[in-house]
């Protein structure tokens, strides 16, 4: 291509509104390459301008990527982005790895409502690019030499977002891509931050087996203790708020928060070790709950980051993990409790534990595409001199009041306006109750049958643990099943409640058998066994009504999902402040009897919803934000 060319092409792309005639004839001239070149004046270290070419894709190239007119609703690990027009940025893999706006409208990709117009790559934004005057007048031009020539009126490129943006995606192959990383590294990170979660559920119980030893410590009645278990998972809801949308933010990711926010957690353990007064205690377990809730909030969004075809298996492991820490942090603290009598070890354990992961976390590179692709951008940037290169991100970003609405006022009005997505989140806020019920029902039940202290009553918590392993197995075979449904049909939300369906009845037969066996007369292996059933149950119910979720407000997600952590901490936070009284008032059989029932009324949830989903989503739902219109 000559020089004039070059010049001649490059006065045409210049311009922020160019005909469809016209980009066509540039479009044919440069195709023998596959790519569009943009013609750069940087300046040379000899202080002379140099010409640089960076390619980019051309709308055939975009098409041969299957990229059409259709713009698909944002994957779950899609940062948040107001009315996007290039969804697929973060997951594509293309030649150049570069995009235009423009070939991106050739395509009939088109924002539904007018936005702002970066005027700069700073970060800085203003309601009119600068040179709006003269854009009107080439539109004008543009469209009366359109008239003149006979041919049809083109209407240009919406004035929203500026055609000459350059967006940044990974490259065929591309190292930095997290989904191209060795397997086994991938799974080291995974497991990594599997641990990570059971870490901070770990410490929402771990004084849970020593409450005896806090009430005698700060002289306070058990009712007022339970407060530091309550306590710590109401902040898991508040955390999940603000650590959430955070690492979502182009200029932190997942890595600053999991750095700063576990590093908070290890800190905030020293205050409640050496506290003086059960005051100091409750505020700081409070904090403790919100650092740690990044880890809960933000560990499934990071093995998206991780997985493609693995994702399955990884999102069903991470689905054992919030259920299993509370476990073992009331086996483990059950024997310090009991062997040591000394509250301030339960605290200086944990404390260990939560140092370790807040290290081994802090290894693992930034896994959240857009921050990566942020980075390269403004590598890019530097390199070439266009300040166009950017993410759609950064060209389009979501103001503050915009944030907090997706993360908090929605999700909050969510709780009033969808009662389809409360009947779903009630289901999962009964079996989290369930969890943390248990770990004060049984501390009656079997202390007051056995005689049994925390030491041996941690123990019956074991056979959850192998329940929720059981359901870990499962998860795959399910999987499987779905992915097989995809390719004969369509999916709907309602093919993902088939693993609900499974669990549902597995918490009330638990609970009935955990009744019935809760006489003297009976060997112990019978209350205790009672938590199999409830553990595989548990995690096959939470995985399933969560896929649930995430289908059905697809458009919305992260406002969905929040709704979903805010009630679950509320129904974990209530229950321990009532099931020792309930189970001494009621007695041991009817106490279980009677959430038995409630859970058997549940049952019927992921039933209903399957069968009549469709017809349910379309009266409750305000809206229809799911992938699929049905």
């Amino acid at each position: 291509m000559s020089r004039n060319s070059i010049d001649s092409e490059k006065s045409y792309e210049t311009s922020p509104y160019v005909p469809q005639q016209i980009m066509s004839n540039i479009d044919a001239q440069s195709e023998l390459s596959r790519y569009s070149s943009q013609a750069q004046s940087v300046r040379s270290s000899t202080g002379r301008n140099s010409l640089k070419i960076t390619r980019t894709e051309t709308k055939k190239s975009l098409q041969d990527l299957g990229l059409s007119s259709d713009i698909p609703v944002p994957d779950l690990g899609a940062p948040p982005v107001e009315d996007p027009i290039f969804p697929e940025e973060y997951r594509m893999e293309t030649d150049t790895g570069l995009v235009k706006v423009s070939t991106l409208q050739s395509l009939g990709r088109r924002k539904t409502s007018a936005r702002r117009t970066p005027s700069r790559c700073s970060g800085e934004y203003g309601e009119e690019d600068s040179d709006s005057t003269a854009v009107q007048n080439l539109r004008k031009k543009v469209e009366s030499e359109s008239e003149e020539e006979g041919q049809e009126k083109v209407t240009p490129p919406e004035e929203g977002l500026n055609p000459e943006i350059e967006f940044v995606t990974f490259q065929i192959n591309d190292p930095e891509n997290p989904h191209n990383w060795p397997s086994f590294l991938r799974w080291i990170y995974t497991f990594i931050l599997s641990m990570m979660v059971i870490c901070a559920a770990y410490g929402s119980s771990s004084l849970a087996g020593g409450l005896p030893v806090i009430d005698k410590k700060f002289g306070v009645s058990t009712e007022v203790s339970t407060l530091s278990v309550s306590l710590f998972v109401v902040g898991f809801g508040v955390g999940s708020m603000v650590w959430s949308p955070l690492s979502e933010q182009p200029l932190v990711g997942r890595r600053i928060v999991y750095f700063v926010s576990f590093g908070l957690y290890v800190i905030f353990n020293i205050p409640v070790a050496v506290a003086k007064n059960i005051g100091t205690v409750l505020v700081c377990r409070f904090l403790c709950g919100c650092f740690s809730a990044s880890a809960l909030s933000n560990v499934g969004a990071s093995l998206v980051d991780l997985h493609n075809e693995t994702r399955g298996l990884a999102i069903a492991v991470f689905s054992f993990c919030p259920y299993s820490g509370p476990v073992f942090g009331g086996i483990v603290n059950g024997f310090i409790s009991v062997d040591t009598g000394r509250y301030d070890l339960m605290v200086w354990v944990n404390m260990a534990f939560a140092g370790v992961m807040w290290i081994l976390v802090s290894l693992i590179p930034e896994t959240y595409a857009p921050v990566i692709l942020r980075k390269r951008a403004a590598r890019l940037r530097k390199e070439t001199g266009n300040p166009n290169i950017m993410t759609e991100q950064e060209a389009t970003p979501m103001s503050i009041l915009e944030i907090a609405n997706t993360y908090l006022l929605r999700p909050l009005k969510f709780i009033f306006q969808e009662p389809a997505l409360m009947i779903v989140c009630s289901y999962i806020v009964l079996i989290y109750s369930l969890l943390y019920a248990f770990f004060f029902a049984y501390p009656v039940i079997f202390s007051d049958l056995y005689g049994y202290e925390d030491d041996k009553i941690g123990l019956m918590y074991i056979p959850i643990l192998i329940g929720a392993v059981f359901a870990v197995f499962t998860t795959p075979f399910l999987e499987s099943r779905y992915k097989a449904l995809c390719k004969r049909r369509t999916p709907t939300p309602e093919d993902r409640l088939i693993g609900a369906m499974l669990g549902a009845p597995f918490p009330c037969i638990s609970l009935f058998i955990l009744g019935a066996t809760s006489y003297k007369h009976i060997i112990w292996v019978g209350p205790a066994s009672s938590g199999i059933a409830f553990g595989y149950g548990m995690v096959l119910i939470y995985y399933s009504l969560n896929n649930y979720i995430i289908d059905t407000y697809a458009k919305v997600v992260a406002s969905a999902l929040g709704t979903k952590v805010i009630t679950r901490s509320g129904g974990g936070a209530a229950f321990p402040l009532f099931i020792t009284q309930m189970y001494h008032r009621l007695g041991l059989q009817w106490a279980s009897w009677l959430l038995a029932f409630i859970s058997l009324a549940m049952v019927i949830i992921p039933f209903l919803f399957y069968r009549w989903g469709n017809i349910l989503r379309r009266k409750m739902c305000k809206f229809d934000y799911s992938a699929n219109l049905i």
